[in-house]
């Protein structure tokens, strides 16, 4: 059921509103007008997913909160390491701001849309590997937020790179 209703629902979905939407409005408008507003959609069903996701183990996460610490350290690691190394590799190899940002958000980012649906797809919407997905964004959105700043901040380092 997991699979249907988070994974192949949405790709059908996609695909098939893709092909009537460019057959009967074109690619121009597909891209400039329907994108968009799709594009808002799914940020707010990927809210509801982690809703869900929170509301199905609200009780684990209340009764046993130092799981939520053993969960959320190797994220957060993960995060110092990839963040450590990677902008200031941009720097040392000379890439412009853009690319050094870009590149260490991605790759800091741990993708929690992705583990979200596989962990549900593989062990179901109660299972702990569920739970482990829904601490990551917990943490990741912040760190996110706190490294675009830190970017911005120091964006100014980059001047004169090619």
């Amino acid at each position: 059921m997991s699979v249907l209703v988070f994974i192949a629902l949405p790709v059908v979905s996609g695909a098939i509103s893709r092909r009537v939407v460019i057959k009967k409005k074109g690619l121009e408008w597909f891209k400039d007008k329907y994108n968009p507003v799709v594009g808002k959609i799914s940020i707010v069903a990927l809210l509801l997913t982690l809703i869900i996701l929170f509301s199905f183990e609200g009780k684990t996460i209340l009764s046993n909160p130092l799981l939520v610490g053993y969960l959320a350290l190797p994220n957060l690691i993960h995060y110092a390491i990839m963040i450590a190394w990677t902008y200031p590799l941009g720097y040392f190899l000379g890439w412009k701001y853009e690319s050094a940002i870009d590149t260490t958000i991605i790759g800091s980012s741990s993708h929690f849309e992705v583990a979200i649906a596989v962990a549900v797809t593989l062990f179901g919407i109660g299972s702990g590997a569920a739970l482990a997905t829904v601490i990551g964004p917990l943490f990741e959105v912040p760190l996110m937020l706190s490294l675009v700043k830190l970017g911005l901040r120091t964006r100014s380092i980059f001047r004169g790179k090619n």
